[in-house]
């Protein structure tokens, strides 16, 4: 079976392969892209990558510990 996630020393991400590291879909990626709120991203023509690092502290600026945090309805 062949693995579709990519090498774990790739910088640069597809669309698709943003998504699936934080395991959203692609069309959430596009919509968050769109409207604003989603992690930092590249634009070369038509093309769209992200760096892995901009991911992980996209991901990291979004833990909560519990519902009641004040950052949690900020967030939805």
């Amino acid at each position: 079976m062949e693995n579709s996630s990519p090498p774990a020393g790739d910088r640069y991400l597809t669309n698709s392969e943003a998504a699936a590291v934080l395991k959203l879909s692609p069309r959430t990626l596009e919509k968050l892209r769109v409207n604003g709120g989603g992690p930092r991203f590249r634009k070369f023509g038509s093309r769209v990558i992200y760096a892995r690092e901009d991911l992980e502290t996209w991901a990291n600026a979004r833990v909560c510990e519990s519902t009641s945090d004040p950052g949690y309805v900020a967030l939805r």
